[in-house]
């Protein structure tokens, strides 16, 4: 198995596009979210990457962790998030539900991939945890 560890969230982010958009073209949209979930999750596995899929993230405070049933939909390589959606557009809420993931386990960046659009690259966001307090 190769090791992909190496790579950074950025080269990684655009092998996992590569394989997102195979996804879809051979799905095409319209399809549940955990479909793609699963397909997606087999397919990374296939390319030799780390994936760990409904990975638990416990929520922190005051050095307490409380598991309280958030996932991320698949983690790559202990470092790349990966929120998968089937909705008709990405919103706030999207966005902010993958910053918070980010957050809680200090990863630098994450990908919305919609899988209900007609071209993929259309579906796609980038979401960066940047340092600092957080703007709202």
């Amino acid at each position: 198995m190769e090791d992909f560890s190496f790579l950074s969230e950025d080269e990684l982010s655009n092998k996992v596009i590569g394989v997102a958009i195979d996804v879809h073209n051979q799905l095409g949209p319209g399809l549940l979210e955990n479909v793609y979930k699963q397909v997606l999750h087999h397919k990374l596995l296939k390319e030799g990457l780390l994936v760990e899929i409904e990975k638990s993230m416990p929520i922190q405070i005051d050095e307490i962790y409380l598991d309280l049933g958030y996932k991320i939909d698949l983690l790559v390589e202990k470092k790349l998030v990966l929120e998968l959606k089937s909705v008709k557009e990405i919103t706030n809420v999207h966005v902010a539900q993958a910053l918070n993931y980010l957050k809680m386990g200090n990863f630098k960046l994450g990908l919305i991939l919609n899988f209900n659009v007609l071209q993929m690259k259309t579906g796609i966001k980038r979401v960066i945890l940047s340092k600092g307090p957080r703007q709202f």
